[in-house]
């Protein structure tokens, strides 16, 4: 049984030091509305092999969100999933066929200021269906490369100012298209999901422990405060995408 939930690559310690990390990040994103998946990117970037850690926590991911959009689904705004939808399978289908790998140092940093903009700057010229098709297909090509870019759609939910709980289970569901379509992209290039099926489940199901306390945690919040966090969230992450982005740059040889 245990031997089910430790990849070859893996040693036991640290498959169920995932698994309790997923529990901790998935209470972050429901609480916050953000963050958790980031943060569960970066410590896998210190633990799994480099050509697993994309597409096995994309498949974490799509657990993750599928169970927060469960818990919330009532609260979901659909007018903005389907052009996010379709904006995702244009996007993760051209990120798929890039041969050249982007400057990963360039992308970290135009995602920074783009999260900032949108954080503290002035609305969008683009509204409505046109913003959502245009994130999807930018933020699906970006995570084929980046992993992560939870922050850059919660960016663009945030613009259509949303209460806490609408702009939570919305984030979800655009979250869990994204996922699944980078997962389908990641199988047809040839990654074996199959070596990872254990421990991907068991990340899914402590995650959903962590969605169910960071739900009630949102509930005792307001819309106010709810959306000041998630501002400041933004920034950091923002200034943690920049300072990756420049730092790659000049170390560069």
């Amino acid at each position: 049984m245990i031997e089910a939930l430790v990849p070859p690559a893996l040693e036991p310690f640290w498959a169920f030091f995932l698994i309790a990390v997923s529990a901790g990040t998935s209470f972050i994103t429901a609480a916050a509305g953000i963050g958790g998946g980031i943060v569960l990117l970066a410590i896998m970037a210190v633990i799994v092999p480099g050509a697993a850690i994309i597409p096995v926590h994309g498949a974490v991911q799509i657990g993750s969100n599928a169970g927060r959009a469960a818990l919330m689904l009532s609260h979901v705004q659909w007018t903005i999933f389907a052009p996010f939808l379709a904006g995702s399978v244009i996007g993760a289908i051209a990120g798929g066929l890039v041969v050249v790998q982007l400057p990963a140092a360039g992308l970290k940093f135009a995602l920074g200021c783009f999260i900032l903009w949108t954080a503290w700057g002035p609305p969008f010229g683009l509204r409505g269906r046109t913003v959502s098709v245009v994130t999807g297909a930018v933020s699906s090509f970006l995570t084929m490369f980046v992993g992560a870019t939870g922050s850059f759609i919660s960016a663009m939910v945030k613009t259509f100012k949303f209460g806490r709980m609408e702009h939570v289970a919305t984030h979800a569901v655009c979250m869990v298209a994204q996922h699944v379509v980078k997962v389908v992209v990641f199988g047809f290039l040839g990654f074996q999901f199959a070596p990872y099926a254990g421990l991907i489940i068991a990340m899914i199901a402590s995650g959903f422990v962590g969605t169910v306390l960071g739900k009630r945690f949102l509930l005792k919040t307001d819309d106010v405060k709810f959306h000041r966090a998630v501002s400041v969230i933004l920034t950091l992450l923002a200034l943690r995408l920049i300072y990756e982005g420049l730092t790659a740059f000049w170390l560069k040889p």
